[in-house]
């Protein structure tokens, strides 16, 4: 086999070896921003801490979440972060706060206060964005690098 030869077989490599690096460099990233909104979040029940979870891009997202954020790009590379479920359908008040407005609906006319906002969710994204890109470059310098001691 010439150099050439092998050359063309480890730049067909790459692509999957890459991808596959690419992967574990993701799903690491979106658990451990998952983990640290999880630490974040208000405690009242629980409910709300339990709700925030990620999903690879394609997958269906659950319903009633706050789809706030990704990693990556292509859908086959990418995972989102969310918050809230069908049992958590306020994460985005809890969040970025509510008003004080005239209630509607079951208690219509009654004065709601508002409630502060408590951010948890945009603080862990923050600061686990800038790691997130480092890993998964990391992660293709080790995939170029492995398909090259080929």
């Amino acid at each position: 086999m010439s150099n050439l030869d092998r050359f063309k077989a480890k730049l067909a490599a790459l692509p999957k070896v890459a991808k596959d690096e690419m992967r574990k460099a993701v799903a690491d990233s979106a658990e451990e921003i998952v983990d640290l909104q999880k630490r974040l979040a208000p405690v009242d029940d629980g409910d709300l801490q339990m709700s925030i979870k990620w999903r690879w891009g394609n997958e269906k997202r659950e319903a009633y979440s706050q789809d706030f954020g990704s990693i990556s790009g292509s859908h086959e590379l990418s995972a989102r972060i969310f918050a809230g479920d069908s049992k958590v359908r306020y994460a985005h008040l809890v969040e970025f706060g509510a008003a004080p407005h005239i209630a509607g609906g079951k208690f219509e006319g009654a004065q709601h206060p508002g409630s502060p906002k408590q951010p948890f969710f945009y603080p862990g994204w923050r600061t686990g964005k800038k790691r997130a890109k480092s890993r998964i470059s990391r992660a293709i310098t080790k995939a170029a690098k492995r398909v090259a001691a080929e």
